[in-house]
C-alpha cells in the first residue's frame, strides 16, 4: 500500500472512528490511557439462537415431552437425563461442568427472557440485542460502547476488548475499544512491524492532528495487548509442560482469563460463538456445542481466580427456538429464551423470571416460549448491582428500558465499585 492509498483508507477509517491494530482487528478511535478498575463485565453471545428449552428444560411439564418426542431430554435420574436444578427445571447434561457453579451460588438462569421485538431474523435480532434498542434500526452504537462512556475516566482503547475477527455491533460507537484475534492469529506480524516501515510511519504520524493521534493510539493499544499476550504465552508454556493447549472455546477463554489477570485496565470483554441454529438433528448437534461452551466457561472462571469475585459473565442469544420440534428433529426460529448470569456477586442456584407456561394459550403466537422478562432488565440489574451505575447513567446506556422486573429481585448483590 502506498502513502496515498494509506491516507485515503485511514481517512475513511478515521471518519468511522477506527484504526487497524494488527492484532487481527481494529481499535475504535477516542479516549486516552487505560485506567485500572476491579469490576468487570464479560458478554458471551451465542449467535444463531440457542434452544433455551433444552439448556434449561421444564421437565415437570408433560407438554414439553409431548411437543418434542425425539429431542426432549429424559428426566433427571435416567440415563443421559437432565441434571435437576430446582425440582422443576433441569440442566442439559452436556453442561455438567457448570453444576459446581450452580451449587456454589455463582450461576443463575433467567428463563422466558429475550427481546420484545417479534423478529425471527437472526440479523435484526442480534442487531437489536447488541444495540440495546429493540425494533430501532439504524442505531449507530452498541450498548457496551455506551456503557464505556458512563464509566469513570480516563478511558482508553484497552478498556474494552472484543476477541474475534471484527469489532462486534455491541461495541461500535465513539468510545475507544480494541479488537484482537485469539491464539495463533493474535500476534501475526503486519507491515508496520517491520522496523523501517514502522519508523517511517511513526515519523509521518508524529503530530497531534486527528489522524496522527488515531495512529498513535492504535499502536499504543496494540503494544499493550501484545505485551500481555507474550506474558500469557510464557506462563502457559511453563504450566503445560509441553502438553497441547485445549481446543475451541476452552483455548480462547484460557487466554482471555490470563490476559484479564495480567491487565487491570480491561474492564469489558466480548466473545461470540456460532453454530446454534439447530434446524436439523438438534440432539447431538446441540450437545456437541454445549459441552465445549461449558468447558470454556468453567475454564474462564478458574483462570480468573480471585478476580472472578469482581466479574460478571452474561451469556445471551438473539432469540429462542420453537417449542415443538420440526420434521427434521430440529427446531426453528422462536422467541423466548434463557439468559445465563455467572459471577462472584450473583445470587445463583436459582432460575429467575416469570414462567409463562407451555399451553397453546400461553405460547407466543401459539408456537414459541413467551418473553416475560426483557433482556434489558437483566443487563440493567448487572449494570446497577455489579458496576454501580445510577439511574441517569443506566438511561444513557439502555434508553427506553422498561421498569425494573420484580422477578429479578436479588439476582445481583449490590457492591461498591473501586
Amino acid at each position: 500500500m502506498n502513502r496515498r492509498d494509506f491516507l485515503r483508507r485511514s481517512a475513511a477509517m478515521t471518519a468511522l472512528g477506527m484504526l487497524p491494530l494488527g492484532l487481527g482487528g481494529w481499535v475504535w478511535g477516542g479516549g486516552g490511557p487505560g485506567h485500572a478498575r476491579t469490576k468487570r463485565l464479560i458478554v458471551v453471545f451465542l449467535r444463531g439462537a440457542v434452544d433455551g428449552l433444552s439448556v434449561v428444560a421444564p421437565y415437570t411439564d408433560p407438554l414439553y415431552f409431548a411437543a418434542r418426542p425425539r429431542i426432549a431430554l429424559p428426566k433427571p435420574g435416567t440415563d443421559g437425563g437432565l441434571i435437576d436444578l430446582d425440582g422443576r427445571f433441569g440442566l442439559h447434561p452436556a453442561l455438567e461442568r457448570l453444576v459446581p457453579l450452580w451449587k456454589s451460588g455463582s450461576l443463575a438462569f433467567v428463563h422466558a427472557c429475550g427481546s420484545p421485538d417479534p423478529t425471527r431474523s437472526h440479523f435484526d435480532a442480534q442487531d437489536y440485542m447488541e444495540s440495546g434498542l429493540p425494533g430501532r434500526k439504524g442505531t449507530v452504537d452498541g450498548w457496551m460502547n455506551r456503557l464505556l462512556s458512563v464509566l469513570p475516566a480516563p478511558h482508553g482503547p484497552t478498556q474494552a476488548v472484543s476477541f474475534g475477527p471484527t469489532i462486534p455491533r455491541i461495541l461500535e460507537g465513539h468510545m475507544a475499544v480494541s479488537n484482537m484475534a485469539l491464539e495463533r492469529n493474535a500476534a501475526k506480524l503486519i507491515p508496520v512491524d517491520r522496523p523501517r516501515i514502522g519508523r517511517a510511519f511513526d515519523a509521518l504520524y508524529s503530530g497531534r492532528d486527528a489522524l496522527s493521534v488515531a495512529y498513535q493510539q492504535g499502536q499504543e493499544a496494540r503494544q499493550t495487548l501484545l505485551d500481555d499476550l507474550d506474558q500469557v504465552n510464557e506462563e502457559r508454556q511453563m504450566a503445560d509442560h509441553g502438553a497441547p493447549s485445549p481446543v475451541g472455546f476452552g483455548k480462547d477463554t484460557d487466554q482471555l482469563a490470563r490476559m484479564l489477570a495480567l491487565d487491570p485496565s480491561i474492564k469489558l470483554a466480548f466473545l461470540a460463538l456460532g453454530g446454534w441454529d439447530t434446524h436439523i438433528n438438534q440432539g447431538a448437534q446441540l450437545a456437541n456445542h454445549l459441552r465445549p461452551l461449558a468447558e470454556g466457561l468453567t475454564g474462564l472462571v478458574q483462570g480468573l481466580g480471585d478476580a472472578f469475585a469482581d466479574t460478571t459473565i452474561l451469556v445471551m442469544s438473539e432469540f429462542g427456538r420453537t417449542f415443538r420440534e420440526n420434521g427434521d428433529a430440529g427446531t426453528d426460529h422462536g422467541h423466548g429464551n434463557v439468559m445465563w448470569v455467572l459471577g462472584g456477586n450473583v445470587q445463583g442456584g436459582k432460575v429467575y423470571g416469570t414462567w409463562p407456561g407451555l399451553g397453546d394459550d400461553q405460547l407466543y403466537q401459539k408456537r414459541d416460549l413467551a418473553v416475560t422478562t426483557d433482556f434489558r432488565t437483566v443487563v440493567g440489574s448487572v449494570l446497577t448491582g455489579h458496576l454501580g451505575l445510577m439511574t441517569p447513567q443506566l438511561a444513557r446506556v439502555l434508553p427506553g428500558m422498561p421498569p425494573a422486573d420484580s422477578s429479578l429481585a436479588g439476582l445481583i448483590r449490590p457492591t461498591k465499585t473501586s
